[in-house]
């Protein structure tokens, strides 16, 4: 297995990726489950994609529109549910949803700030990025050094646990104790992973520098001085108007910010024809329009979620800020031949799939087992894997 690159090595890339291309992937045989000609075309489709997206670059203007409005209307819906809701709560936790939507926007500027694509200047996405991050929960620089390398090795099945969903193959599952099993079935539910897991993530666990964060002096800083912010900012107000207060108005809100936030980024890489290869195979271009969707939202909800929907462009090549991210889209028609687009009502069906079955070049669901397992057996055996 080739080594991780850091964020520098990533950084030559200049967003495409082009320096962990694997050239394989359109030599090897493959079964019914993915057509190869398919990926072949997301491979010269994003090729050429990727220096004819290098237009679209930050622009000043836009950038400071999108940060003011966005940032003022989130602060504005802050104070009114700390103060125009007394006595009725009930009216603070309904508008906690278009705030978090809010949170979710200012989110996705947080996003492209650490992938240097909201202003040209490193310094100024940097301090924006940093000042989000207080709102958002979230360490920026180790968050940051997580995303680029997950952006680097998607969809690669020899380099899995970097800011991905958690994905074991049909053969580990099989391989896994009883208990394990378990787990990752609980773990892979939307009770666990969305309703308990997101909220306990954002809010908890990003405040541990542990494992590899404790290991890595970079991310160990960024946990522990955003944490010291967070005492600062959340506990002045907490000091004037009480504890209670405080966490009545920010906790719905960041609560619904967190169950968006992973719905999106779910189903931004888990759908049953996603793409995953070993590192032979594996092949940027086939990654990033492949085995990331097109979240079709309607429009207020891609307003919502900064257009990250379009989450094959942005993969394609992360320096495109979000607001051109459409304007991409329009100006590349080839890319629905490639591209795996996804509506609001197909998401709720991706929810049950749950283990990448290496045999059919599927995601499968749990109930798919029996025959994921005959094909396995069937391979081993050197028969046909399909009729």
């Amino acid at each position: 297995m080739t080594s991780i690159p850091n964020d520098t090595q990533y950084d030559r890339a200049t967003g495409s990726g082009l320096r962990f291309q694997a050239q394989g992937a359109s030599d090897r045989v493959m079964t019914d489950g993915q057509d190869l000609t398919l990926v072949r075309d997301a491979e010269m489709i994003g090729r050429d994609l990727v220096r004819r997206f290098r237009a679209y670059g930050p622009d000043l203007k836009r950038s400071l529109f999108q940060l003011i409005t966005t940032g003022t209307l989130f602060l504005v819906m802050l104070v009114v549910i700390a103060t125009a809701t007394k006595g009725r709560y009930w009216l603070a936790l309904l508008l906690a949803i278009p705030t978090g939507g809010l949170l979710v926007r200012l989110f996705i500027i947080q996003h492209d700030c650490g992938h240097g694509s909201f202003f040209k200047s490193r310094a100024a996405n940097d301090l924006v990025g940093r000042l989000i991050s207080v709102f958002t929960l979230t360490p920026y620089s180790e968050w940051k050094r997580g995303h680029a390398i997950h952006h680097a090795t998607g969809g690669n099945l020899d380099r899995r646990g970097w800011g991905d969903v958690d994905t074991m193959t049909v053969r580990e599952y099989q391989a896994a104790t009883p208990l394990q099993r378990l787990g990752y079935r609980l773990f892979r539910s939307p009770f666990v992973m969305v309703l308990v897991g997101a909220p306990l993530n954002f809010i908890v666990l990003q405040r541990l520098a542990t494992g590899r964060k404790w290991q890595d002096r970079t991310a160990r800083r960024s946990v522990m001085s955003l944490n010291v912010v967070l005492i600062v900012v959340f506990g002045v107000p907490m000091v004037l108007f009480g504890a209670g207060a405080v966490l009545a108005t920010y906790l719905p809100v960041m609560i619904v910010a967190a169950w968006i936030g992973n719905w999106l980024f779910y189903v931004q890489h888990q759908f049953e024809d996603t793409y995953w290869e070993r590192d032979g195979t594996w092949n940027f271009h086939a990654a990033a329009l492949r085995g990331s969707s097109y979240f079709d939202l309607p429009p207020i909800l891609q307003w919502f979620s900064g257009n990250i929907g379009l989450h094959h462009i942005h993969h394609l090549s992360i320096r495109i800020p979000n607001y051109h991210l459409q304007a991409c889209l329009d100006s590349a028609p080839e890319l629905h031949r490639v591209s795996r687009r996804i509506t609001l009502r197909d998401s709720l069906t991706c929810w049950r799939l749950a283990l990448w079955d290496e045999e059919s070049h599927r995601l499968i669901g749990f109930r798919d087992l029996k025959a994921a397992n005959a094909r396995i057996a069937a391979a081993q055996d050197g028969k046909p894997a399909y009729p």
